[in-house]
């Protein structure tokens, strides 16, 4: 049986070693959930990548969807008919959601809804690290938080039964550590799925008119305070003792983990309320545990969420307790914590003696290491043409736009094609504002799943408003960054069922655009002329680079026993140095002052054989 048949098929008490997300992925099976949907992102991308593999199986409905609002408006009508549901995404996911989620709590659903937040401090695959905790509050929403893999079963299920009994939508909330946390995990009984009823999902409430949002605003504060009951009671949250209990500690996520093992480290005599419910919080039962103790620190990553309300809670209750954390300094505001950044800031207060051996590097003073893009990426040969095109055309001043995706990494030396990156769709957006208050050439980037995720409305506005842009849709056939998912243009869908592709020449077509075109970029000479012709033109232009990704094609070439590798012949090589500075595969190298190209790294893709890379011919198949 192999690893995933065995998150399917495992029986209550059965031990696993598993990630956070595959955890979670559990935690859905065992709740009984009949739908989820997500757009993948890391750190959520491991939840949809199990379920995609198992849910036809489990008999359940999984979809990857266009965007994470589309997600949860899915997961959303599942639950208004009585089929519990799950809808998860990264951090700024939430963001494009957050429209349907401000509506959703105030009409509430029939079954249990969870929705997961995978929060990335110190931005490892973000664009921000944004606290998601603050959404709770936003949308007046319960919140769960686990701290580890084992948690996060358990908590999920947990906030299936919180959601129903409230009736409203519960956050479940990860951050990075915590869904890549490898950890054994005890397995617990599956709960059958409830199909939905063949009834009308109700009338009248689940319509957000004024007249009915007003009476919902006054229901939602009601199931507020019963949520309060549950926070209080919940074995979510446990209070453990280490010691004389002098100090008291409150914390919750990943930063209990950092905590807890300087205070094994240390036996520093403690008292730790460690949180699994965070919205609301357990008023009574903080009130209690600050009243115990003279010091408290409150240990938590990113924004001082749990700080502020913990000293709010202080002042109404005229307790006196002396409390640390980010608002006094003793703790930092940003990044993820590790024991040695808790260690330094608890030796502030308390006396400790610290071991400096365990200091991380300081990485100011590390060779920059900036990540590349694989060996065959078609995004390479793009990038390439592209600044060749704009050179050929004599354009002096060109700004270019991306967006988020592998092709991000344009952004780095030697092409520099990222002037702007902001968030998911933004490029195209962005590019039709630079068109009208700039004389510049704009060049915006997007890849296909993000196209279809967010880049289509802008791509009309900009059509519709008469902007200036040449628009380069890198279509590879996959969402790459993430794993590769599929996307609508495939004829897969989220769980390998055929389903019909979305033509992404149709709907660019559709937009309004009348200049298209298609070109694959391993063939430079072809995809430079299209290149030079849509940068001639004076309205939006749309450029699309149609190449699968190169892990896609590696593993089917090797599978078929065709891959083959490129080498120089020393002999014809002018070392110029074209393919190793302006091209930049990273197979290719200098070593020992001449060419030479990795037969480990080389995929075969054969670009840099082309003349318009090695003008020599001195690149070719290796025997």
């Amino acid at each position: 049986m192999g690893f995933l048949d065995k998150i399917l098929a495992g029986e209550q008490g059965e031990n696993m070693l598993m990630l956070g997300n595959e955890a979670v992925a559990r935690g859905v099976i065992e709740a009984g959930v009949g739908v989820a949907a997500t757009y993948p992102g890391t750190p959520s991308s491991e939840v949809g990548d199990v379920l995609s593999r198992v849910a036809e199986k489990a008999g359940i409905y999984f979809e990857l969807s266009v965007n994470e609002k589309v997600a949860v408006e899915v997961a959303y009508a599942a639950a208004i008919t009585g089929v519990r549901s799950f809808a998860f995404m990264k951090h700024v996911g939430v963001n494009v959601a957050s429209d349907v989620i401000m509506s959703a709590a105030y009409t509430g659903v029939r079954a249990g809804m969870v929705i997961m937040t995978a929060d990335d401090p110190s931005m490892f695959s973000s664009q921000n690290e944004q606290d998601n905790r603050h959404y709770a509050d936003l949308a007046h929403l319960p919140m769960v938080e686990p701290s580890n893999p084992q948690e996060a079963l358990q908590f999920l299920v947990s906030a299936f039964g919180i959601s129903e009994t409230l009736g409203i939508p519960v956050i479940f909330r990860t951050t990075t550590r915590v869904s890549h946390q490898r950890a054994r995990v005890s397995l617990g009984a599956k709960i059958p799925i409830t199909h939905a009823d063949r009834g009308h999902p109700g009338v009248g409430s689940y319509t957000t008119l004024p007249s009915v949002a007003r009476k919902l605003r006054a229901v939602l504060s009601e199931k507020m305070e019963k949520a309060m009951e549950i926070s209080e009671s919940t074995d979510l949250t446990r209070i453990e003792k280490h010691g004389d209990c002098r100090v008291g500690f409150i914390t919750a996520g990943e930063g209990y983990n950092c905590l807890y093992d300087v205070l094994m480290d240390h036996s520093i005599g403690s008292e730790v309320l460690k949180l699994g419910m965070t919205s609301p919080l357990p008023t009574a039962k903080i009130a209690s545990f600050l009243a115990r103790h003279e010091e408290v620190f409150v240990v938590e990553e990113l924004d001082p969420y749990l700080e502020g309300k913990v000293r709010g809670i202080a002042q109404l209750k005229s307790i006196p307790a002396r409390i640390y954390g980010k608002m006094d300094g003793i703790f930092p505001k940003e990044f993820e914590y590790s024991p040695d950044i808790v260690e330094a800031s608890l030796s502030k207060v308390l006396s400790m003696k610290l071991d400096k051996t365990g200091e991380p590097p300081n990485l100011e003073t590390l060779p920059p290491r900036p990540p590349v893009l694989c060996p065959g990426c078609p995004h390479r040969s793009t990038y390439y043409a592209v600044k060749r095109a704009v050179r050929m055309s004599g354009l002096k001043e060109v700004v270019y736009s991306s967006d988020i995706g592998c092709y991000t990494l344009g952004a780095y030396e030697p092409f520099n094609t990222a002037d702007v990156v902001l968030e998911m769709g933004s490029s195209i957006g962005i590019g039709a504002g630079l068109g009208k208050v700039t004389d510049r050439k704009v060049i915006s980037f997007i890849g296909d799943s993000t196209f279809f995720h967010s880049g289509i409305p802008p791509l009309i506005n900009a059509v519709r408003n008469g902007s200036r842009m040449t628009v380069v849709i890198m279509d590879n056939s996959t969402t790459a960054m993430t794993g590769q998912q599929t996307n609508p243009g495939l004829n897969l869908d989220g769980m390998g069922i055929p389903s019909d592709p979305v033509s992404i020449e149709s709907i660019v077509r559709s937009a309004g655009v009348k200049d298209i075109f298609v070109a694959d970029p391993y063939d430079l000479k072809n995809f430079l002329g299209v290149m030079l012709q849509s940068l001639k033109i004076d309205r939006v232009s749309v450029v699309i680079a149609r190449r699968e990704c190169a892990i896609l094609r590696d593993r089917e070439m090797r599978k078929n026993g065709k891959l083959a590798v490129y080498a120089v012949e020393q002999e014809k090589c002018g070392l110029c140095m074209n393919c190793v500075e302006n091209f930049s595969c990273p197979a290719i190298s200098i070593v020992e002052g001449r060419i030479t190209i990795d037969p480990e790294l080389c995929d075969g893709c054969g670009v840099c054989a082309e003349p318009m890379v090695c003008p020599f011919r001195a690149i070719r198949v290796a025997e």
